[in-house]
């Protein structure tokens, strides 16, 4: 009687890895792919074209310029962008396809940085998209009798729609990092941009202290100068945008990659 062969390891060593850019693509794909975020991506843009419109025939004749155009999509995408990302990142844990993703790439890192990528590329996309319609709003603002011009603010352009975006994309990546539940994750996103900045503008309102202090603990706050003319922050509002930075973005992320890497999927 022969004995039985004692079983061997399977060497995967020289096995090829997945290329980041297949996975970027898969991300991008199943931001898309889904009606909720196909629609969701339509809807902004189509919210876009719907207020260059009515501002088309709305406002004055003095102020149908390019740069009054690009700041509509500019706030738009600002709110509603981040919703993509969100979308995107908490989808293995909403729709429970956790294990088929990281069973297909096991090393969860790189599906992070997958993600990372897929929504950066989707956020330009539409960015780019959002000027074009910028300047399509501008051409409508020439068929309503306004006196356009094409000037733009490189401070504008640079800083309230391409900084001030990124950075929204950025937080709305890391709090779905952290919560990892598409409705928890929103809601925690709103919360944010809505009702923290109110808070803090009523509590700067009645303490002259608190009115210092805000900057430096609530991003919102500190992003003004981002937004608002004359578009250049001080060294100070740097360094503020950078401490309240670290504990808005760089905070939750940490922990939300730390938690991604440790959930059991199911």
């Amino acid at each position: 009687m022969s004995a039985t062969a004692a079983p061997t390891a399977i060497d995967f060593s020289s096995t090829q890895h997945v290329p980041m850019s297949r996975l970027a693509r898969v991300e991008i794909r199943k931001a898309l792919d889904t009606r909720a975020g196909r629609w969701l991506i339509i809807g902004i843009l189509g919210l876009v074209v719907l207020i260059e419109v009515i501002y088309s025939f709305a406002a004055d004749n003095s102020d149908k310029n390019l740069q009054d155009y690009i700041q509509i999509p500019g706030f738009t995408l600002g709110y509603f962008l981040p919703i993509v990302i969100i979308m995107l990142v908490t989808s293995e844990a909403s729709q429970r396809n956790g294990l088929v993703t990281f069973t297909l790439e096991p090393r969860r890192s790189r599906i992070v940085l997958a993600k990372f990528i897929a929504g950066v590329t989707l956020a330009l996309s539409v960015m780019v998209l959002a000027v074009i319609l910028a300047v399509l709003g501008t051409l409508l603002g020439i068929a309503t009798g306004g006196d356009v011009s094409w000037h733009l603010d490189g401070g504008l352009v640079f800083y309230a729609l391409f900084l001030s975006n990124m950075i929204g994309i950025f937080i709305g990546f890391a709090l779905s990092m952290l919560i990892m539940n598409t409705a928890g994750a929103i809601v925690a996103y709103f919360a944010y941009t809505l009702i923290l900045p109110s808070a803090v503008g009523i509590l700067s309102a009645i303490s002259d202290t608190f009115e210092k202090i805000g900057p430096w603990i609530e991003f919102n706050t500190a992003q003004s100068p981002l937004v608002s003319s004359p578009y250049s922050p001080t060294g100070e509002e740097w360094a503020q945008i950078v401490v309240a930075g670290a504990i808005w973005l760089v905070l939750p992320l940490v922990l939300g990659i730390g938690r991604l890497l440790r959930i059991e999927f199911k």
